[in-house]
């Protein structure tokens, strides 16, 4: 999974990426609400850490912009102890949680988990889990029930990517930023390849029915949750 952490305090942004980067999520890190509004507007991310206070655009407004883009990403606000309307006014903006500083390692990710579960994407044991298919992140292992899918890492980011954007119409654009990134020096049309790769191992155990070809725009997964 891929998280976007925006903190301005240099520091703390470098404790909290290593957090997430040890809990094997792929991790973006940026110090200013500007910055983290435009990665955040690519929506390839699918968890927003964000700080209230920030240089620029602040974290309730980029919340504000988001949400008014119908953008779904689960989001957690980082808040001073005292800043009870800071806390206020990002929840009523569409944020999903916050903690509030100093905090613990644990407790954060505790809140990530319980966000990510409240969003259908985590199961209870931590796995993405979406109809019959299952991903294990420690593992970067698939399955379609008991039967080991074999995917190869390209083709495990993007079925990673569908599950945790389910019923979302994503762009060849946005999964091109996604799994090979902006500075790639690949062609889009390599996601129409590594897709069709996908389909073929889905389509061995029966579940490529889950993922849609949207005509001229992109792709969609859809299925059965059973979190």
């Amino acid at each position: 999974m891929r998280v976007l952490v925006v903190e301005d305090d240099p520091s703390l942004l470098r404790v909290i990426v290593d957090i997430f980067e040890h809990e094997s999520f792929v991790t973006d890190g940026v110090e200013t609400g500007d910055e983290g509004y435009y990665l955040a507007e690519q929506a390839i991310h699918d968890l927003i850490i964000l700080d209230v206070m920030l240089p620029g655009l602040s974290g309730v407004d980029i919340v504000k912009k988001l949400r008014s883009q119908s953008n779904k990403v689960p989001i957690i606000l980082v808040t001073a102890r005292d800043a009870v309307e800071d806390r206020v006014a990002g929840l009523d903006a569409g944020a999903d949680d916050y903690v509030i500083k100093p905090f613990a390692v644990s407790e954060l990710m505790a809140r990530t988990r319980a966000v990510l579960r409240r969003r259908g994407t985590l199961g209870q044991e931590g796995d993405l889990v979406w109809g019959p298919i299952r991903l294990v992140p420690s593992a970067k292992d698939a399955y379609n029930g008991d039967h080991l899918l074999n995917l190869t890492a390209t083709e495990y980011q993007l079925l990673e990517f569908f599950m945790c954007h389910k019923d979302q119409i994503l762009t060849r654009e946005q999964i091109f930023d996604r799994v090979w990134g902006f500075n790639s020096g690949s062609a889009t049309s390599a996601v129409d390849v590594y897709i069709h790769h996908l389909r073929k191992k889905l389509a061995d155990t029966d579940a490529d029915h889950s993922l849609r070809t949207v005509r001229g725009i992109g792709y969609l997964f859809k299925g059965e949750p059973h979190v």
